[in-house]
């Protein structure tokens, strides 16, 4: 590929939206011209795609482009309370020609459920689950958005408070963060993004790289002098001293172990969950539950293993029931088949709609999961496109929503 294509692909990212933009224009049109490869499509759908406006190494553009040359037929914006990156996201479906869907994650209170005192899907604390929005008519982004905001700032408050956390615990290293100028910058929260514990663990990736460079000496730091756990995959990542994306790989053991030495339990940033599911109703975007299930090995290698839904999953669908969700999403790649079949079976036995969503927040992440491709989750293909004829008549005429009704 010609040093100009690269160019354009780099601006992808460029800090305003209007030439990230212009840049994905050219860039289609050098496709269809063939002056770039044409990508190779086979049926690969994604809903679940984080960009920068939560964390991700990929602007909206640059997230759709990406799933475009992977040879996604469509590809669904899902970023941590935020929409923020949607309308960029609906734009550069127009410029490649792919069906979109726009979502928003967000993790909801369920103190006030059934379910309080239980680790649902959330690897950090009880009573906090995972869901999801999908399916957004788009007159109803800003409402999202606006919803979101102050759980969006108090999630800072919280933010500077796991900062000072971890001050107190790396001081005595020569490490520490300033919450203000070194893990907020790299968001975009001054458009309307969503802070991370990603951010917080990538700003401190970067500090431990600084203070102890790449290989023998940051890897003795962490699992001798922080006694803590470093799997072998993640181990012999840290060991490659030429790895091109050294600092997500540090990020992913951050964010399995490193993690607890700081974490503090979300709340007063959680919205309870049954103003989640009115908004959802308001909006007529598509409420979902997010399946985790019980982790004995992490693809994306910061989750540690660890058990969550499987033990009551009887229960967990009695009460998503209770509370009107309207579907349930799950993740092919994450689970056994024999996980997957007991969802399926209780997703068609309570009439949830199964909505499929492979989590892209790391740029080792595929945008194909090829463990679509088994005819076992044909069911899945079929349902993002109902969910993106949701979408599309729902933004045209809100009373033809998939659960206008209920």
């Amino acid at each position: 590929m010609n040093e100009f294509f690269l160019l354009q692909i780099e601006n992808l990212n460029n800090p305003k939206k209007a030439e990230r933009l212009n840049s994905l224009s050219v860039l289609k049109n050098a496709v269809d011209k063939g002056d770039m490869p044409k990508p190779v499509f086979y049926n690969d759908v994604n809903n679940h795609i984080h960009t920068a406006y939560s964390f991700s190494p990929y602007s909206p553009s640059k997230a759709l482009f990406m799933a475009y040359m992977n040879g996604l037929k469509t590809a669904g914006i899902m970023d941590h309370d935020s929409v923020a990156g949607c309308k960029e996201f609906i734009e550069a479906g127009k410029i490649l020609d792919m069906p979109i869907t726009c979502g928003i994650e967000v993790r909801a209170r369920m103190d006030k459920t059934p379910l309080n005192g239980l680790r649902i899907n959330n690897p950090d604390q009880d009573s906090v689950a995972y869901v999801a929005l999908h399916g957004i008519p788009h007159q109803y982004i800003d409402t999202i958005q606006d919803f979101m905001a102050p759980y969006r700032a108090a999630r800072n408050d919280r933010n500077r408070a796991m900062c000072d956390k971890i001050n107190a615990v790396l001081n005595k290293y020569d490490i520490s963060l300033d919450f203000d100028k070194e893990v907020a910058p790299l968001s975009l929260y001054h458009e309307g993004g969503t802070v991370t514990e990603r951010h917080i663990s990538y700003a401190l990736a970067l500090k431990m790289i600084e203070r102890f460079k790449r290989g023998k000496a940051l890897i003795d730091f962490y699992k001798t002098t922080l006694n803590l756990p470093l799997s072998l995959k993640n181990e012999a990542l840290l060991s490659d001293v030429s790895n091109p994306v050294y600092e997500y790989d540090l990020l992913g053991a951050i964010k399995s172990d490193l993690i607890s030495l700081f974490y503090i339990d979300a709340y007063d940033e959680c919205p309870d969950i049954h103003d989640v599911i009115s908004l959802s109703r308001k909006t007529k975007a598509i409420s979902a539950y997010a399946y985790l299930g019980d982790v004995a090995s992490s693809v994306t290698g910061d989750k540690k293993p660890q058990k969550f839904e499987d033990s009551y999953l009887d229960k967990l669908f009695e009460v998503l029931k209770q509370l009107d969700f309207d579907a349930v999403t799950y993740m092919p790649s994450r689970n056994t088949k024999e996980q997957l079949i007991r969802v399926r079976t209780l997703c068609e036995r309570y009439g949830f709609f199964q909505i499929s969503g492979e989590d892209i927040n790391s740029p080792r992440q595929s945008f194909v999961c090829k463990a679509m491709r088994d005819s076992f989750f044909d069911n899945l293909r079929e349902s993002t496109y109902a969910l993106i004829n949701h979408e599309r008549q729902a933004t045209e005429d809100i009373t033809k929503a998939m659960f206008y009704n209920k």
